[in-house]
């Protein structure tokens, strides 16, 4: 074989195809290495938890510090499903099931209250009836407002991305919210409408694009005081539209933010 042949069939690939493999490649790499750490550091941290009895009593600050610090190693797994769910969404993975999105979202909501606001999950976790838990959450400043038409509705829809999309929203709004957090869901012909609302600092219009960038953030700053818009939301995007349905932000400074998610309650496959 001639060099230049042995060159030419060494070479790298280029392109957007081959960026998007790379990159999906390198996500499931840090997926795999990553994942047993954090699954062995949460059962120690469980085990501790719920065998006092043979491992030992441990006193209130202790408690609260190993809850603490399970909550986080949670934030550190959702991290690693979020990078892997937008590398399947943009390879044109689903999984279209029929579910209940009231329950689903209510899930969600659950999921993220215990890994971004957790004195308000160990209390809502008391409660034996939803509703008696819902009007804790409300009493707390977080309203989940269902419709009468979505309340026992079903979609056809990757549940799994779909949750992941309103987890993404909620935990967003919950980091950024000073008393309230709003969340509605409604029907519009056939698309399910999920706002999602808090009453932060809010963000500039023309900001209102870079939130969704992957891997980029509104700084802190005197001009723009929200920061955290990483991953999530780019990833919330992404996934949306790779469902057929479109994310958008409503803000301005000062006034709060909300993100709109509009979903189609079928999926379409190509």
């Amino acid at each position: 074989m001639s060099e230049q042949n042995e060159n030419k069939d060494n070479r790298q690939p280029t392109g957007e195809k081959a960026e998007q493999f790379f990159r999906e490649v390198e996500i499931e790499f840090l997926v795999h290495e990553l994942k047993d750490p954090i699954a062995i550091i949460e059962t120690g941290l469980r085990t501790l938890l719920e065998r006092q009895d043979k491992f030992g009593t441990l006193s209130p600050r202790q408690e609260s510090t190993l809850k603490r610090t399970l909550r986080n190693s949670k934030k550190a797994r959702e991290l690693l499903h979020n990078l892997l769910e937008i590398g399947r969404s943009e390879a044109g993975c689903f999984i279209g099931e029929r579910f209940q999105p009231s329950k689903s979202i209510l899930q969600a909501l659950e999921d993220a209250l215990e890994t971004n606001a957790g004195e308000v999950f160990e209390k809502y976790a008391d409660y034996n009836s939803e509703s008696e838990a819902l009007e804790y959450m409300k009493s707390c400043g977080i309203v989940l407002d269902i419709s009468p038409q979505v309340s026992d509705l079903e979609m056809f829809q990757d549940e799994i991305k779909f949750r992941q999309i309103v987890g993404n929203l909620i935990k967003n709004a919950l980091h950024h919210r000073q008393k309230r957090v709003d969340i509605r869901l409604e029907l519009d012909g056939d698309d399910l409408v999920i706002a999602v609302t808090d009453d932060g600092p809010g963000i500039e219009p023309d900001h209102h694009e870079m939130v969704f960038q992957r891997y980029s953030q509104v700084k802190e700053c005197s001009i723009v005081p929200r920061k955290g818009h990483g991953l999530g939301l780019a990833g919330a995007n992404i996934i949306s539209r790779c469902l057929g349905g479109r994310l958008k932000l409503e803000s301005e400074k000062g006034k709060g933010a909300t993100f709109r998610l509009t979903l189609p309650l079928k999926l379409e496959s190509d």
